[in-house]
């Protein structure tokens, strides 16, 4: 049985597909400056994903300027990083910053990503749980979209909306993105990724953790890292990611690299088999604005949809947030003037906010590829206190705006240590 077609009386202003990060930032923003916006989740909330909960400065700034509360007891507060190589060990607490907090934050995605939608909410979006959206392309053009329930196994009927404007925020695998002719660069790398919640006594731990020498179990170096975020509710999460970028990662699994990390982790996390509360969960993580083309006629694509995960340590919320931030501007200005020529402009501000900064990213998780490089770089690094300090800061983008030029220093600087020459995926 097909459900039967009909059309909606009130079309949005704009459609928001996808209620993570970037979606809810996204409606939240539009529906402040006074747009009419409905967001359509596949999912209901509270909703798992596989994520390592971590929140950076730039995400606690975002997450500040919604209105969110940040005094909630399910957000447990870090002060900064703890990095291990073999068996050394450095803490770092967060840089100073004039524009971000000196401090960072872990919550479940459960949890977060409900409350974040329901800042949009109050603040006048529809938000629709349980429904796909399914785009319908005519010579190109998104012509409307099909909104179909998920809760049912039964067949209902489909509503057809007719959005002015569309934004794509469905994650990595970005099923609408696609039907767009939205594809990720086969060139650039991408992350795999597993993470699993273990209970522990030391959940309240003030820093992040992370394993710089990645390895599996036979041994051998990985481009990648294992961490460990305490959750401060008697829980903590624990995952791996590598990079795509040495020969043979096809072949690596994940869940064995994962034994490997749980094996090596310090004993004051107590993770034992039985401490496992759920079971892995895992994906693939397209990164460094790896997906285009961003934008089109009358729709662009925020967050994980548009590739913007950070290459150097993975962290995709706060990009999340700041492109749907982004994106929400040019939405506006596009649907007060009827001029959705406009939307070419966030994909030129993406590129002016993150395209050095990635750029110096993908050239380093390349050269990560290669194990000896590697651990040369971090036994070299973890021995200097201002080198790893002055990493961390450039790792996690919170460079102050003076700063910014240091970019192409860090490009040159880590070409001529690698031994690379120019950045095969960009041309220079």
């Amino acid at each position: 049985m097909v459900g039967s077609l009909c059309a909606v009386s009130a079309s949005p202003d704009v459609l928001v597909v996808g209620g993570g990060p970037a979606g809810a930032a996204a409606a939240y923003w539009l529906a402040r400056a006074g747009a009419s916006v409905l967001v359509v989740e596949k999912h209901g909330y509270p909703r798992e994903k596989a994520c390592g909960d971590g929140l950076t400065p730039r995400a606690i700034k975002q997450l500040a300027d919604m209105g969110f509360d940040l005094a909630l007891p399910g957000l447990h507060r870090v002060t900064g990083l703890r990095a291990y190589v073999g068996d050394l060990r450095i803490e770092m607490p967060w840089p100073s910053h004039t524009v971000y907090p000196d401090w960072g934050a872990v919550m479940r995605r459960s949890d977060l990503d409900a409350r974040v939608v329901r800042l949009a909410e109050r603040q006048g979006a529809v938000i629709r749980e349980h429904t796909e959206a399914v785009p319908v392309v005519r010579d190109g053009r998104l012509e409307s979209v099909e909104l179909r329930a998920t809760s049912s196994s039964a067949a209902a009927d489909v509503e057809v909306v007719l959005p002015r404007l569309v934004a794509v925020a469905d994650g990595s695998l970005s099923r609408f993105g696609r039907e767009l002719g939205v594809r990720r660069r086969k060139d650039y790398p991408f992350g795999l990724a597993l993470r699993g919640y273990y209970s522990s006594r030391n959940s309240r731990d003030a820093f992040l953790e992370s394993r710089l020498d990645l390895r599996d179990r036979e041994g051998r170096s990985l481009p990648g890292y294992g961490w460990v975020f305490p959750l401060g509710n008697g829980e903590i999460n624990v995952g791996i990611g590598v990079v795509s970028t040495f020969r043979g990662w096809k072949e690596i699994g994940t869940s064995r690299v994962m034994e490997a990390h749980l094996d090596a982790l310090p004993d004051h996390w107590e993770v034992t088999a039985e401490s496992q509360t759920c079971a892995p969960a895992g994906g693939r993580l397209p990164m460094a604005m790896s997906v285009g083309p961003r934008f089109g006629s009358n729709w662009v694509a925020v967050g994980d949809a548009a590739g913007a995960i950070n290459p150097f340590n993975g962290e995709g919320i706060d990009y999340a947030y700041e492109t749907g931030r982004l994106a929400a501007g040019y939405l506006t200005e596009a649907l007060a003037t009827g001029d959705s020529g406009l939307l070419a402009g966030y994909s030129r501000a993406v590129d002016a906010e993150y395209s050095d900064y990635y750029r110096v990213a993908r050239l380093l998780v390349m050269a990560i590829g290669n194990p000896p490089i590697m651990r040369a770089l971090t036994r070299v690094g973890i021995h200097s206190r201002p080198l790893m300090e002055w990493a961390f800061k450039v790792m996690a983008n919170l460079l102050e705006p003076e700063e910014y030029g240091i970019s192409e220093r860090v490009y040159h600087v880590i070409e001529r240590v690698v031994g690379l020459g120019p950045d095969p995926l960009i041309g220079r």
